[in-house]
């Protein structure tokens, strides 16, 4: 049996999970829920938040049992959908299967904590002057990631040469 060459990068995505479970687990372990520790002045900190909607806090509603469903159940959608282009697809070079272990491995994080807690975990906060950037984990940090490989190999992948048709005779 002939396993797929994509099939390697399985390696990036529990990694992944595996970071990603265990700073959350050391999160929840070590501090309490609106704990929070400045680790670069007026920049970066150390926090511990629960979001229970998706990124940027869209959906957080916490007695919202249909909407904690719907976002398991679309989830649960999306990696299936990343891990049959990790394995099947055939565009791409491998910035985009690296890009797309990445996602998987992230949606997978979060997916894990929305099942195992109803909520995502979120622990690094960033503040640019006034304007506060919210607080995410690895399992973020690996979509964004794997997101911009996809785009850089898209973008600057080389071009295979097309055949070129062939010219009419012109006798």
């Amino acid at each position: 049996m002939k396993f797929p060459r994509r099939l390697r990068w399985l390696w990036l995505t529990l990694a992944v999970v595996l970071l990603d479970r265990s700073t959350k687990a050391w999160i929840d372990a070590k501090t309490a829920e609106g704990w929070r520790r400045e680790l670069i002045h007026h920049f970066a900190y150390l926090v511990h938040t629960r979001n229970f909607g998706i990124a940027f806090g869209v959906f957080n509603n916490p007695a919202s049992h249909w909407t904690r469903i719907l976002l398991i159940a679309g989830s649960v959608v999306v990696i299936g959908a990343l891990a049959w282009l990790l394995v099947a697809g055939q565009g791409g070079g491998s910035l985009t299967a690296a890009g797309l272990a990445s996602l998987l491995g992230g949606a997978t994080g979060n997916l894990t904590d929305r099942i195992v807690h109803g909520a995502v975990t979120d622990f690094f906060e960033l503040w640019f002057g006034s304007y506060h950037y919210p607080a995410f984990n690895v399992a973020d940090s690996a979509i964004a990631i794997g997101a911009a490989l996809i785009i850089l190999d898209v973008l600057f992948a080389p071009k295979s040469s097309a055949p070129q048709p062939s010219k009419p005779d012109a006798s």
